[in-house]
């Protein structure tokens, strides 16, 4: 397997309201060697981003304090978390709801119940693309130090 889908530095935030959701997205996610941690609402989720700095967010749509939309939309506008990947996890159907999550800024979703292969393929899909796009942004700030040296 290549070295960029699956890495021992793949921070995962899993954020969900209900205790048994984040357990089994855990649980799905524990033969892979990734640094899992927890959020229960969405400014929770916001806060264990800033502490975190995953890799990938697990976010539900329906939380309390802030919702999925909510906290996706503050992750896309800001900069400094605007790269990390959200992948959208939720029981909601509806085509407006998944409009609403892609104008959030969503960059992949799930429905639930949670298929397990099919968590694992998105996961390692999106961490694969995080770190394609980390190596891309070192390697045109190394191109951009040595034309400034020239």
């Amino acid at each position: 397997m290549d070295k960029l889908e699956v890495s021992p530095a793949n921070r995962i935030l899993i954020a969900d309201d209900n205790q048994q959701n984040r357990e089994l997205v855990e649980a799905y996610l524990s033969d892979e060697d990734y640094i899992v941690e927890m959020a229960e609402d969405g400014c929770i989720t916001l806060e264990k981003v800033e502490q975190f700095q995953p890799d990938l967010v697990l976010l539900d749509i329906m939380m309390p304090k802030m919702s999925g939309f909510e906290v996706c939309q503050q992750l896309k506008t800001n900069p400094a978390t605007q790269d990390i990947p959200v992948l959208m996890v939720t029981a909601l159907r509806e085509n407006t709801d998944i409009e609403k999550a892609v104008d959030a800024g969503a960059d992949d979703f799930l429905s639930k119940p949670v298929n397990r292969l099919e968590l694992k393929t998105r996961v390692r899909s999106l961490l694969k693309v995080r770190h394609l796009t980390n190596e891309r942004d070192r390697l045109l700030e190394y191109l951009k130090q040595i034309e400034s040296e020239r």
